[in-house]
């Protein structure tokens, strides 16, 4: 068994008191930092409070289920989760995955099969975020240069600019000022549709004092 690393919060929830003390001495005498909860719901409002690196999920509690938990902890603290259940049964296993889980072990389960779980589903959840903070770099960049394309638009039309004279105004004025292109653009798109509101208000308010007269 590899080696656990040492001071991670690991989060246990069970209704069985006898379940959830084995399992939280197991865990800790491994290195690990456990926080225990004896329902879905203290489950859930431990994760908001002490933010562990993993949920380990008893599936079948009173109260919320491990499924109805980890639905909730995704919506509220985000922690990664997995589950255990006394049953292998195919139906909840497909619950477990629509609902995030990262592992799913058959109780009774013992430490040397925990902790390598466990930590396969930190790495997966690792991978998961680099995943998703990749996806948000790429929608962030996509948007940046929609922006850039928009503010091009506006310098073309208002100073009868070619498309390439237009993207080096931008450039030469971000680079003066020590801006991101970017940030810039999303400047002349605010100033643009500040003009042509009050491009707006003005006409409305000619419209209003011809009719007066």
């Amino acid at each position: 068994m590899t080696e656990p690393d040492i001071g991670v919060a690991v989060l246990i929830a069970d209704d069985d008191p006898v379940v959830l003390s084995a399992l939280a001495m197991g865990l800790a005498s491994m290195g690990y930092r456990v926080v225990k909860a004896a329902s879905g719901e203290e489950a859930v409002y431990q994760c908001l409070q002490q933010k562990p690196a993993i949920a380990v999920l008893d599936i079948n509690m009173p109260g919320i289920s491990g499924i109805e938990a980890a639905r909730q902890i995704r919506e509220t603290s985000g922690v990664p989760v997995m589950f255990l259940s006394a049953y292998d049964d195919h139906a909840l296993v497909t619950q477990a995955v629509a609902e995030g889980g990262l592992g799913y072990l058959v109780k009774p389960v013992r430490i040397n099969q925990l902790v390598p779980a466990i930590q396969a589903a930190l790495a997966r959840a690792g991978e998961r975020g680099a995943l998703e903070g990749e996806r948000r770099h790429l929608t962030q960049a996509l948007e940046g240069d929609r922006n850039i394309n928009v503010a091009m638009g506006i310098l073309m039309e208002r100073h009868r600019l070619g498309k390439g004279a237009a993207f080096d105004l931008l450039r030469q004025r971000a680079r003066a000022e020590g801006r991101k292109i970017g940030d810039l653009a999303q400047e002349v798109i605010a100033a643009a549709e500040l003009l042509n509101g009050f491009a707006g208000d003005f006409g409305f308010a000619r419209r209003k004092t011809d009719r007066s007269a």
